[in-house]
């Protein structure tokens, strides 16, 4: 249970973090950026954050996120209530994208479906 909170807070509190304080133009010149998961390891280790981005360089956001990521996890340091802040390593997430790709076969087949 422990993990999940942890997630959770770390999702709430790098949303805050990245769009209030990161000022790298790789990073905020994106149309939009979310948070989409965080994966602690067991031993609070490593997090993984997946990212999912509209408009803009999508890797380009991913590489400013990750040279930013000392200053990130600096920064929520200062705003969690525990002794370590895992180190943080952020991963395009193409979920979304996946998703819209999938819509779209499915409409396709399912006017194909109605004109026959």
């Amino acid at each position: 249970m422990k993990i999940e909170r942890v997630n959770s807070e770390l999702r709430k509190l790098l949303s805050e973090v990245i769009s209030e304080e990161i000022k790298d133009p790789r990073v905020s010149e994106c149309d939009m950026l979310s948070i989409m998961d965080v994966d602690t390891s067991s031993d609070l280790g490593v997090a993984l954050v997946f990212v999912s981005v509209m408009g803009g360089d999508p890797e380009a956001v991913i590489e400013g996120l990750n040279a930013a990521k000392g200053y990130i996890r600096n920064a929520l340091f200062k705003r969690m209530k525990v002794r370590t802040v895992p180190e943080l390593k952020f991963v395009l997430d193409t979920s979304v994208d996946y998703g819209f790709k999938i819509d779209k076969i499915l409409q396709k087949l399912k006017k194909d479906e109605e004109s026959m």
